[in-house]
C-alpha cells in the first residue's frame, strides 16, 4: 500500500468535505464576538505542541465558550523562555477547520481587537500551528465540537 498516496487521498476527501459542508449551509453566518475576556495565566491547560516549539502554550478553560453557531471561542497563551506573557482571543470553527484571531494581548496588558479579521484554514501555513494542535487535542472532533457542552471539550482537552 502507498502510504503517501493514502495521505494525499485523505486530505482531499477532508477538504472537500469541509467544502460540501460550506456549500450545503450557504447562509451559515457567524455570531457576533463579544469583547476578549480576562484569562488567568495560573489555571491554563497546556496545549501539546512538538519539540521545536520553544513556547510554552496553553489555554484557559474560564475562557472557553461554545456558540449556538458552531463556534469554540478561546483565550490562548504564549509564554517565552524569559517569562514574556503574550495572549490571544481566538475562534475555531470545527466544521470547516477554521480559526480566527478576535483580539491579541499587548505588552501594555491590554487587548488590541483586530478589525474585519478573515478565518484561515487550519491546514493552511500560518505562522502559529497552536490552533490545529488545539482543535485536534479537544476542541473538535469528526468536523464537530467535542461532545456538547464545554465540560466536555475542558474534559478531552485534560487528556
Amino acid at each position: 500500500m502507498n502510504f503517501k498516496k493514502l495521505g494525499w487521498l485523505s486530505l482531499m476527501l477532508i477538504t472537500l468535505g469541509a467544502s460540501a459542508q460550506v456549500a450545503a449551509d450557504p447562509d451559515w453566518k457567524e455570531s457576533e464576538a463579544p469583547p476578549p475576556p480576562s484569562f488567568n495565566q495560573q489555571q491554563l491547560i497546556p496545549i501539546e505542541m512538538p519539540r521545536y516549539v520553544s513556547l510554552k502554550l496553553g489555554v484557559d478553560p474560564a475562557s472557553l465558550t461554545l456558540t449556538p453557531d458552531g463556534i469554540v471561542r478561546y483565550v490562548v497563551v504564549a509564554v517565552n523562555a524569559s517569562g514574556s506573557v503574550s495572549a490571544m482571543y481566538e475562534g475555531v470553527r470545527c466544521s470547516t477547520w477554521e480559526v480566527k484571531t478576535y483580539a491579541r494581548y499587548t505588552a501594555s496588558g491590554q487587548w488590541s481587537t483586530l478589525n474585519n479579521p478573515p478565518w484561515l484554514g487550519l491546514s493552511d501555513n500560518v505562522p502559529s500551528k497552536h490552533a490545529a494542535a488545539l482543535a485536534k487535542q479537544g476542541l473538535c472532533d469528526s468536523g464537530s465540537t467535542t461532545g456538547n457542552s464545554l465540560a466536555d471539550i475542558v474534559r478531552a482537552l485534560k487528556k
